[in-house]
């Protein structure tokens, strides 16, 4: 991602926080200042997350000032937060060009999770999710991904610190391959934002070469496929797009193949939607399906909005379908919906913009 970094010196002002740990390197060598002073941005952007340049204190004061006339510190704006009653609280952002993005923090006795977005909209139109019903308006750039994380760092209670980051929030993270690696690797860099990658989760639909991708990138993240459906039929009408390019068999064959750390496992989510995948059969396909993947499997009782295509099954049903994959060894747990009260709940996800307003035409994987 290098490129060419003499515009520092020109008039318009350029982004910090777009560039990549080698690009700090080379920027102090543009400006002819010393090494070191590379590292010493970085930990003031990633490790005490200042906003203003004046800030920067072991920096000299025409540094500052060079920095100040020649660069910016982005960060998004805060346009809506509501909390639910469980204590789960969604934020509506807006980025640098109008476009609006959602991130969902649950706190959940010692942990505090942060669900972030890696795309306005979505490119996939998986007909239970109410984002998807908002088309792709565009792919997040790598600093804005992070920059979610950054501002709720900035912005939790003095006794309270991030736990885990899950990239399950607006978007599909892996049809924006090369900008989510690009914010993973800041993420877990120990000079950057220095996350274990424990910590992380990342969520995909299913694409089957970018999951080749990623086990390859050495990233080491949690992986959580959504797999939704037993057999190809449903998964077409529940998920059309993602399913007719690589149905469950690749689906499956890539993660039997994934390169898991020791004591690892592979996340499926379920999303348990009334009288189409909730069926005694699906439960016993399913244990077919997952045999022989080290895996656990989060079932997701459908969370409902206003105008949705399905319904939520009943107690009695989920329980059910728990019960035959237990007895099956396959450990599967139902996920407390967290936010359903204010759309913070998965699924429930969607701004008010309109759909790709500029008419572009967006690629649907990258």
């Amino acid at each position: 991602m290098r490129r060419d970094l003499c515009y520092i010196t020109l008039m318009s002002k350029v982004n910090l926080k777009q560039f990549s740990f080698d690009e700090f390197d080379a920027l102090v060598r543009e400006l002819d200042w010393p090494k070191y002073r590379a590292q010493q941005i970085r930990d003031w952007i990633y490790q005490k997350r200042v906003s203003r340049f004046e800030e920067m204190t072991n920096l000299s004061n025409s540094d500052r000032e060079l920095l100040e006339t020649r660069a910016v510190l982005s960060a998004p704006e805060l346009v809506q937060r509501q909390r639910s009653a469980d204590g789960t609280q969604k934020f509506l952002f807006r980025l640098s060009d109008g476009q609006e993005i959602e991130s969902v923090l649950i706190p959940d006795d010692d942990r505090n999770t942060l669900c972030i977005s890696t795309q306005a909209g979505c490119t996939l139109d998986c007909t239970f999710c109410l984002t998807g019903t908002m088309g792709l308006l565009r792919n997040l750039k790598a600093h804005e991904i992070v920059d979610q994380v950054l501002w709720m760092q900035n912005h939790m209670e003095p006794d309270q610190h991030l736990t885990n980051i899950v990239l399950m929030g607006m978007g599909e993270p892996l049809a924006n391959y090369r900008e989510v690696t690009e914010a993973l690797g800041r993420l877990l860099h120990p000079k950057m934002v220095g996350l274990g990658p424990r910590r992380i989760t990342l969520s995909t639909s299913g694409l089957v070469p970018q999951i080749k991708k990623l086990g390859e990138s050495g990233l080491n993240v949690n992986l959580a496929v959504s797999l939704n459906a037993t057999t190809n039929a449903v998964r077409d009408r529940v998920m059309p797009a993602i399913n007719k390019q690589y149905p469950l068999e690749s689906l499956l064959q890539a993660c039997r193949d994934y390169p898991l750390p020791p004591r690892r496992r592979i996340f499926f989510e379920y999303v348990l939607l009334k009288g189409i995948n909730d069926t005694e059969a699906d439960a016993r396909r399913l244990l077919r399906l997952l045999k022989g993947i080290p895996c656990k499997l989060n079932l997701i009782p459908f969370n409902d909005y206003p105008g949705a295509p399905f319904g939520r099954p009943d107690d009695e049903t989920v329980l059910r379908f728990q019960k035959i994959l237990i007895e099956g060894r396959l450990p599967a747990f139902i996920r407390k919906s967290r936010g359903r009260d204010i759309l913070a709940a998965c699924g429930q996800l969607r701004t008010e913009a309109a759909a790709n307003p500029t008419g572009l035409s967006i690629p649907m994987f990258s």
